[in-house]
């Protein structure tokens, strides 16, 4: 699988019996286009998204952004344990200390990673 991005949007390109299929990730909604050619596909993305959100606005609806922030994470206990207690000797809540890594990772601010536990 390959990925697109457009207007913060992000889509998937796959090979299926001889077509290239593009979908809309990370939204309620299913949209899918198809492509003949690898070249003709971000174009056809920002096509697939474009009518997407024209669609969306024609019928009155808001686009479906389904990020709220709050997402389960499965990890091992031990590394649950590990992040848990060196969360705590930062004095942060165990959630803070994710969100600081992964903002870390993009190389973003975190404003509630300020926020302490005690």
């Amino acid at each position: 699988m390959t990925t697109l991005r457009y207007k913060d949007y992000q889509g998937s390109v796959t090979y299926e019996d001889g077509t290239l299929v593009l979908q809309i990730l990370h939204i309620g909604d299913f949209i899918t286009a198809e492509c003949d050619s690898a070249a003709d596909a971000p174009k056809a993305f920002e096509a697939l998204v474009d009518d997407y959100l024209a669609t969306c606005a024609q019928v009155g609806k808001e686009p479906n952004r389904p990020f709220k922030g709050s997402f389960n994470v499965r990890v091992s206990p031990d590394l649950h344990r590990r992040a848990a207690m060196a969360a705590a000797d930062e004095g942060l809540s165990l959630n803070a200390w994710v969100e600081r890594a992964i903002a870390q990772r993009f190389e973003i601010a975190s404003p509630s990673t300020l926020r302490r536990t005690g």
